[in-house]
C-alpha cells in the first residue's frame, strides 16, 4: 500500500514539475523582453551622453589650443627680446670696453 501511495505522489510531482517549467519559462521570457527594452534605452542614453561629452571636449580642446598658441607666441616674443638684449649688451661691451 505504501508503494502505491509513493507512486501516486511521484506521478503528481511529475505533473506539477511540467507546469512549473512552463511557468518559469514564461516568466523568463517576460524578463528578457523587459531587459531588452531597458538595454535599448540605456544604449540610446549612453550614445546621447557620449555625443554630448565629445562635443564638450571639442569645445574645450579648441579653447585650450587657442590659449597655448597665445602663450607660445608670448614666449617667442620674450625669447627674441632677451636675445636682442644680450646681443646689444655684448656689442656695448665690445665697443665701449
Amino acid at each position: 500500500m505504501d508503494d502505491e501511495w509513493t507512486d501516486n505522489r511521484i506521478d503528481d510531482f511529475a505533473g506539477r514539475v511540467g507546469w512549473f517549467e512552463g511557468d518559469v519559462k514564461d516568466r523568463f521570457d517576460k524578463v528578457d523582453r523587459r531587459f531588452d527594452r531597458f538595454e535599448r534605452n540605456v544604449d540610446e542614453r549612453f550614445d546621447r551622453s557620449q555625443a554630448d561629452v565629445k562635443a564638450r571636449f571639442e569645445r574645450v580642446d579648441g579653447k585650450i589650443d587657442e590659449r597655448f598658441n597665445r602663450l607660445d607666441s608670448k614666449v617667442d616674443s620674450t625669447n627674441r627680446t632677451i636675445g636682442v638684449g644680450i646681443f646689444v649688451a655684448v656689442m656695448v661691451k665690445i665697443f665701449f670696453s
